[in-house]
């Protein structure tokens, strides 16, 4: 909306494990079960909640799920880091392969093992260290270009 708006310019998007699918209809949506975490279920009422009705239906707007949107061009760059057990791991993926697609410069990092907010459940992992450093790098490096 910030890029269609022209109001405000935006130099970086940092999106941690994005929820930004209505449909759930990836492969990872289906495989997520587990009550523990965030699941199909979770995922379901998640989006109900922020739309006001189910997802997954027509004239849900790209400003709401980014995932419909159909022109990613003039974007800023891109930081996706998400876990390989996420819910949200196969639209990750297939967003970051269309911002780059729409020539976006765009970093995806896939995390094995990491579920939804394992950074917060296991702070003291090493993946979550890993995950917190490259994060952090990433967005050194995006005000540091910005600064320019």
């Amino acid at each position: 909306m910030a890029r269609d708006r022209g109001e405000v310019q935006v130099a970086f998007q940092l999106l941690i494990y994005p929820m930004i699918d209505d449909r759930n209809v990836t492969p990872a949506s289906y495989a997520i079960t587990d009550p523990r975490m965030w699941n199909r279920e979770s995922n379901r009422l998640g989006w109900k909640a922020y739309l006001g009705r189910d997802g997954g239906g027509e004239g849900v707007s790209p400003y709401a799920a980014a995932s419909r949107a159909i022109d990613l061009t003039n974007l800023p760059p891109a930081y996706i880091p998400v876990g390989a057990l996420d819910l949200f791991v196969d639209e990750n993926i297939e967003y970051a392969q269309r911002l780059i697609q729409a020539g976006v410069p765009t970093e995806l990092h896939v995390y094995p093992g990491a579920f939804h907010g394992f950074d917060l459940f296991a702070p003291s992992a090493t993946v979550s260290k890993q995950f917190k450093a490259d994060r952090d790098n990433a967005l050194k490096r995006a005000l540091h270009n910005t600064a320019r």
